[in-house]
């Protein structure tokens, strides 16, 4: 029953799925025994909702479908890194009525050049709608804007209901090391703001 009610207040919210190698996992003298792992989490829940043990890092993209037949994603926003930026994986999400937002980068060559290039009037813009945050020991300031991904569609039409297109642009000063200055770029199903 507290699942249940658990899988309802994660309606429509935020499942990020993300890959880890466990710490101090591996058998001395065999790091070929490393324990690798991909987990979906509910954001707003802060709750692991399953999790899949791969033989190696590289195994991700073939445990993330293992993982989202598990899940009732219906409604939800999945959340998957570079690694996981696959076609297939985006079919898997759409099947089962979530949406998905991937991170792009290299992995998807044509894809991320394109969106870097929608975006480049948008990086010689003044910055607007900054949020600020200070924790372990770093201040970050971000910014996010969106496209409208119907310009793209007949482009890159493997992709399913591909609707939004994103940026996210990050400031980070860390005491004793240089100032960072880093983008983002994603791709979504869902018409986001």
């Amino acid at each position: 029953k507290w699942m249940q009610a658990v899988h309802e207040i994660t309606q429509g919210q935020l499942i990020a799925i993300d890959g880890k190698t466990l710490r101090g996992s591996y058998q001395r003298g065999n790091r070929q025994s490393t324990i690798h792992m991909v987990n979906a989490f509910a954001c707003k829940n802060k709750l692991v909702l399953g999790q899949v043990k791969t033989s190696e890092k590289s195994n991700e993209i073939t445990a993330i479908p293992e993982l989202i037949k598990l899940l009732d994603i219906e409604g939800a926003l999945v959340s998957i890194d570079a690694m996981g930026c696959q076609v297939s994986i985006a079919e898997h999400i759409v099947e089962q009525g979530g949406d998905y937002l991937f991170t792009l980068k290299s992995n998807q060559g044509n894809l991320h050049k394109a969106v870097e290039t929608a975006f480049s009037e948008t990086r010689k813009a003044p910055l607007g709608g900054l949020s600020f945050e200070q924790k372990h020991g770093r201040i970050e300031a971000r910014v996010y804007h969106v496209l409208s991904a119907k310009e793209f569609t007949e482009e890159f039409s493997q992709w399913p209901q591909l609707q939004t297109l994103g940026m996210s642009m990050s400031f980070r000063q860390q005491k004793g090391k240089a100032p960072e200055l880093m983008y983002r770029y994603h791709i979504s199903s869902a018409e986001l703001t």
